[in-house]
């Protein structure tokens, strides 16, 4: 696939259409357009955040999996991203790894359980 089009414009330009990709459920297409962003400004936690959306739902779990991960050294109170990580997690059968994240993201959220 020609991806030309996709990664012309300025960086606002760009999100703006890998959102639209991503609201349209074009994920992979979404994740083409992001990993140029990300490199760009590695630092920023939102287009990341998204590229990782945009894995985990194209079921690339791996590239997900690493986006998360990263996420989470930027930003280690990152709630979402501690919540997608487990969940990818889980969707490869890692249900012990899974767990750990799932815990620091109810708990992030302020959801304690029954303690």
């Amino acid at each position: 696939m020609d991806t030309t089009y996709y990664n012309q414009g300025t960086a606002t330009e760009r999100w703006k259409r890998a959102r639209q990709f991503f609201d349209a459920k074009e994920f992979a297409t979404a994740a083409q357009i992001l990993a140029p962003l990300v490199d760009e400004a590695p630092e920023q936690v939102a287009p990341r955040l998204l590229l990782a959306r945009s894995y985990y739902h194209s079921a690339q779990l791996r590239r997900a999996e690493a986006e998360l991960r990263r996420i989470i050294e930027l930003d280690p109170v990152e709630q979402y991203a501690r919540l997608m990580l487990g969940r990818t997690l889980e969707r490869q059968s890692r249900s012990e790894e899974a767990a750990p994240q799932l815990r620091i993201a109810a708990a992030l959220a302020g959801d304690f359980g029954d303690a």
